[in-house]
């Protein structure tokens, strides 16, 4: 028991959040068993997660080689997109509906009018190109921030803003099962339109169909709003891009002013480019806030954890030597 406790002590607040969620989608997996096909292999590759951390774990506490502390940070990057598409083959067969006909009714409550059909008489081909190089930003951000803070050494940021950003990405996660939504290129535009409404100048398309194939849905597909990712509220471009933005000022990044200008860009995308409604940007922004306020809670905590656990072991160790 002691030993168990003692691992456990030994994963960071980001290892612990990424294990409760992968236990958390099991189960999930578990009650849903009937309704999700491939139920069998989300349950193995939480299960893959799980024991890649603890082999990580476990291999920097043997041995302090730099690449098992940077595989550490590392894993996380693919890990958000295995999350991202497990939630694809959960989300629909839990849920079976979809909440755009509210969202598009908040829209118009709080603006009166739909805002990707009045974007579109402001529309361009060079404003749509840059917007869509903008929007295909959004998964650099995070890994840009990482970089900065690796190679200036900058431990303590690099750990707290790793688990913001994971905590973030799963808070956004469990937004889409609670309200799944397909977004507005599909229900208040025609998707199939989208390449002649609002064209590009050189690299439009390229992008957009690197977007479609991310959210399962490659040139060519039928009925692409059937089987479109479930992914619209809260807007997770928006609330991740806020997170970036916080961090880098937080921790005074070099880039914080091309992550503000990039991101407030990218935030104005997901509208213009048809991908959102107004209120995921406003449930993006709540979201954010709540990632900042509660994850600051938890990795405050678990830390104090950890500090109390080494504090006793040297306590002990001294205690030891003395009576010895």
């Amino acid at each position: 028991m002691k030993r168990s406790n003692s691992f456990l002590l030994s994963l960071n607040a980001t290892d612990i959040i990424v294990i409760t969620f992968c236990v958390l989608l099991s189960l999930l997996n578990l009650i849903f068993i009937n309704r999700i096909e491939y139920w069998y292999l989300n349950i193995l590759i939480n299960v893959i997660i799980v024991i890649s951390i603890i082999f990580i774990v476990i291999n920097i506490k043997k041995d302090k080689n730099t690449i098992w502390h940077q595989l550490h940070y590392w894993y996380l990057v693919p890990l958000i997109f295995v999350f991202f598409k497990e939630l694809y083959l959960m989300v629909d067969p839990i849920r079976g509906v979809i909440y755009d006909d509210i969202l598009i009714a908040i829209d118009r409550f709080i603006l009166g009018v739909d805002p990707t059909v009045e974007l579109y008489k402001i529309s361009n081909p060079y404003l749509t190109e840059l917007l869509q190089i903008v929007y295909a930003t959004f998964f650099f951000l995070p890994v840009i921030l990482g970089l900065e803070f690796i190679l200036s050494n900058r431990v303590n940021d690099l750990d707290y803003s790793a688990f913001i950003i994971v905590y973030g990405f799963i808070l956004s996660f469990i937004g889409y099962l609670l309200v799944p939504a397909i977004g507005p290129r599909f229900t208040l535009h025609d998707f199939a339109s989208n390449n002649l409404e609002m064209p590009g100048v050189f690299i439009t398309d390229f992008l957009r169909e690197i977007v479609n194939s991310g959210e399962s849905i490659p040139s060519g597909t039928l009925n692409p709003e059937k089987i479109v990712q479930r992914d619209v509220f809260p807007s997770g471009h928006t609330q991740m891009t806020l997170l970036v933005m916080f961090l880098s000022f937080k921790f005074n990044s070099r880039v914080k002013y091309f992550f503000l200008i990039n991101g407030t860009l990218l935030i104005f995308a997901t509208v213009y480019l048809r991908y959102h409604y107004i209120i995921d940007l406003i449930g993006g922004a709540l979201f954010m806030l709540f990632t900042i306020w509660s994850g600051k809670q938890i990795y405050t905590r678990w830390n104090r954890l950890n500090n109390e656990r080494i504090n006793f072991g040297i306590f002990k160790s001294n205690k030891k030597e003395s009576s010895g």
